[in-house]
């Protein structure tokens, strides 16, 4: 390889080279002459441990040959095959990650992301980061998520668009978190018309993105683009290698037959990432797909067994320390333990949730998990209403609204509207029932809809 040729900007600067060469020769008790003949002068090599030449890689391989270390080593200070040693460890913190805590796996993607830096491996530095904000997000550290994730566009700014996806994807997933739906929407269909319209359609991409638009979507009461989104993953799937993208589409695709009431196909479909996911080894996801199992089953009134996956999923994110995501499901067990009469059981459940308490635990709110601390306030004023208590009924409303409404959750903002609008008529306060009546109909006005302009372009399938 001539000293033009583009490994040749790999190198590292001259004077570092040579201070390297210089080093290891005295270590190893050679002389300039035995360290460069046959092929070199001593000159030459007093040259190049001055750092006043760059070496080419023939010069680099003798001098490597005789001072006993790789090539590799010699020209960047790294030591040999750490790139691969680097991504075998990666391999195994996302082991890690799927089998336990998101806080144990954290550490390591941490300590790889350093390792990474030091020696300038910028793709396993990226996929570290990646790793990190994977279990920012299972942990609930959605800030540091975010930021996360921004690390990894900005360290892969110069790759093509498609590299950059599963970080883009990963930000997104954090804002939805947070309540910030619409942001998230914005995210995701951006990227989806810039893939586009650059003629990008990598299959995995854009599987990733539509799959990942359907929750913000359907929080938003966005059905129709959500259904859309659900059908163009589909068509994507059997072009997508990845089995584990592939239960995710499964997951997600089930969430829009689900609002559709094909809650057979739903069940069907979520079996099937089921069986993906066992195959895989992901309990995290495992645990979602109980979790929408149980969902499924309380849309179809079977109570008895909605409560019993959600409780699995419970145990099983709490058993991974996924402290956000064991809120949330908590909340949707709070709502089958009162539809089952066990008001008390889910008040108890339901209050800790919405009081933060200084740990990981016991924080919904604006700015974590929104959706579901307002579906938490909801239930609290519905128990509290179904025992008369109309002013912490109103008081749980109100907290709930000011929520939802924050995050664009149209459908949710609707029902709650009317909840509150019959509460307070049923108090004979009528003006003030309308004024909620009529916000629940202005966000159910455009079903199907949003107000974030043209839906994403599509792909040529």
């Amino acid at each position: 390889m001539a000293e033009n040729s583009p490994d040749a900007a790999r190198l590292d600067d001259p004077a570092d080279i040579g201070r390297r060469v210089l080093r290891l020769r005295t270590e190893r008790g050679l002389t300039q002459r035995q360290l460069a003949e046959p092929a070199y002068t001593p000159a030459y090599v007093s040259t190049l441990e001055s750092g006043k030449v760059r070496p080419s890689e023939a010069a680099l391989r003798h001098l490597a040959e005789r001072l006993g270390v790789g090539y590799e080593e010699l020209a960047t200070g790294r030591p040999a095959r750490l790139a691969t040693d680097l991504r075998l460890r990666l391999t195994d913190a996302r082991r890690a990650l799927a089998t336990g805590a998101p806080k144990d796996a954290a550490a390591v993607f941490r300590a790889l992301r350093d390792e990474a830096a030091r020696h300038g491996l910028d793709p396993e530095r990226a996929a570290a980061l990646q790793g990190l904000g994977d279990c920012l997000l299972e942990s609930g550290d959605l800030t540091e998520a975010r930021e996360t994730f921004a690390a990894v566009e900005r360290l892969l700014a110069d790759e093509p668009l498609p590299r950059r996806v599963p970080a883009i994807r990963g930000r997104a997933t954090a804002h939805l978190l947070a309540g910030e739906l619409r942001y998230s929407c914005y995210l995701l269909e951006t990227t989806l018309d810039e893939l586009n319209a650059a003629g990008l359609h990598d299959p995995d991409a854009l599987l990733l993105l539509y799959t990942a638009s359907i929750a913000p979507y359907m929080d938003m009461g966005a059905h129709a683009r959500a259904a859309h989104a659900a059908e163009l993953a589909l068509a994507l799937a059997p072009r997508v290698s990845d089995p584990a993208l592939v239960a995710h589409m499964h997951r997600g695709v089930a969430r829009t037959l689900i609002a559709e009431g094909r809650t057979a196909e739903a069940d069907a479909s979520l079996a099937k990432a089921q069986e993906l996911y066992q195959q895989l080894h992901i309990r995290t996801e495992l645990a979602h797909c109980h979790w929408m199992r149980g969902y499924v089953h309380a849309q179809d009134g079977d109570l008895e067994r909605a409560e019993s996956e959600l409780r699995t999923a419970r145990d099983m994110l709490a058993s991974k320390r996924a402290a956000l995501f064991t809120e949330q499901v908590e909340v949707e067990l709070a709502d089958v333990l009162r539809r089952r009469g066990k008001a008390a059981e889910a008040e108890a459940l339901l209050r800790p949730l919405l009081t933060p308490d200084g740990s990981d635990a016991g924080a919904l709110g604006a700015e974590r998990g929104a959706v579901h601390a307002g579906g938490a306030h909801r239930l609290l004023g519905l128990i509290a209403e179904e025992r008369g208590d109309t002013d912490t009924a109103e008081e749980h409303y109100c907290a709930a609204l000011s929520l939802l409404e924050r995050s664009s959750a149209a459908g949710d903002v609707a029902d709650l509207c009317r909840l509150l609008g019959d509460l307070l008529r049923r108090t004979g306060r009528v003006e003030a029932a309308l004024d909620a009546y009529r916000t629940g109909l202005g966000h159910r006005a455009a079903p199907g809809t949003t107000t974030l302009g043209p839906a994403p372009a599509t792909p040529p399938l």
